[in-house]
């Protein structure tokens, strides 16, 4: 498993240095800890390297963490941000507070205090990731047809029974036998109802699934393909690219990348 990268930029040697050094020590080993003396030493660093947390200090010659944080938005890049301030300075929290920091800490910084707001921060960035996989995820159309109750009965038992064996080979008629209707009714019903047809619903649903499986596990294209309903990979990449703009690997490489 990938450790959770920590950026800490203080102009100071000794404070950087010994940041890093306690969370070394009290993190067993459990983060990648990385440092930058100044903002664009840090910008170099995040546009070369994906950081998880960043730890700045709020005063820093020539260009402040408030400024840095103003950057990184402006940049949309967005790593889960904890500020460290002396006291003469907290009249920059709020300002602080309002680019998205997470956590404010005062100089001297108590070493609890300090893996406290660091646990709290990986916390955040965890739900942050899920919830960016999610999004990328998810089919907006088959999101608009979560609200089953809208639809004909007969949709509604259709889209459960889609839903539940999307992996095996279905058809119209068999679909059809199963909620006791006509396939030619129970199509024109689908594209009535759903704005789409049947056999588009069914492959959403298996892309959707499919790309659930590129970005959680390490199975094969051949293999998500044959999980994902399709008797061949040959297939399934086409329907994948016509979706997705993208090829399956394609899909896996540019967002594990991006988490």
């Amino acid at each position: 498993m990938n450790k959770k990268v920590i950026l800490v930029v203080d102009d100071e040697p000794r404070s950087r240095q010994g940041i890093r050094k306690t969370i070394e020590r009290l993190a067993f080993d459990q983060y990648e800890v990385i440092t930058a003396e100044n903002a664009a030493e840090a910008l170099n660093r995040i546009d070369n390297e994906k950081v998880h947390v960043l730890i700045t200090d709020i005063r820093m010659p020539e260009v402040s963490g408030l400024e840095l944080l103003k950057q990184l938005k402006e940049k949309a890049q967005d790593p889960v941000v904890i500020v460290i301030s002396a006291y003469s300075e907290f009249e920059y929290a709020h300002e602080a507070l309002e680019l998205g920091v997470v956590n404010y800490l005062l100089k001297p910084i108590a070493k609890e205090k300090l893996m406290d707001a660091i646990e709290k921060a990986v916390d955040i960035e965890k739900q942050r990731e899920k919830t960016g996989m999610f999004n990328k995820i998810l089919d907006d159309k088959l999101i608009e047809m979560q609200e089953l109750t809208k639809y004909n009965r007969a949709v509604q038992q259709a889209i459960e029974y889609i839903d539940m064996h999307f992996e095996q080979e279905l058809t119209l008629k068999e679909v059809a036998n199963q909620v006791h209707l006509n396939p030619s009714y129970l199509s024109a019903l689908f594209k009535e109802e759903l704005q789409i047809t049947f056999s588009e619903y069914v492959t959403r649903k298996r892309i959707q699934e499919a790309k659930k499986l590129l970005l959680s596990t390490d199975l094969t294209v051949s293999e998500i393909a044959e999980k994902s309903g399709y008797q061949t990979s040959k297939y399934f990449i086409k329907l994948f690219k016509q979706f997705e703009n993208t090829t399956p690997n394609g899909f896996r490489k540019q967002n594990v990348s991006d988490s």
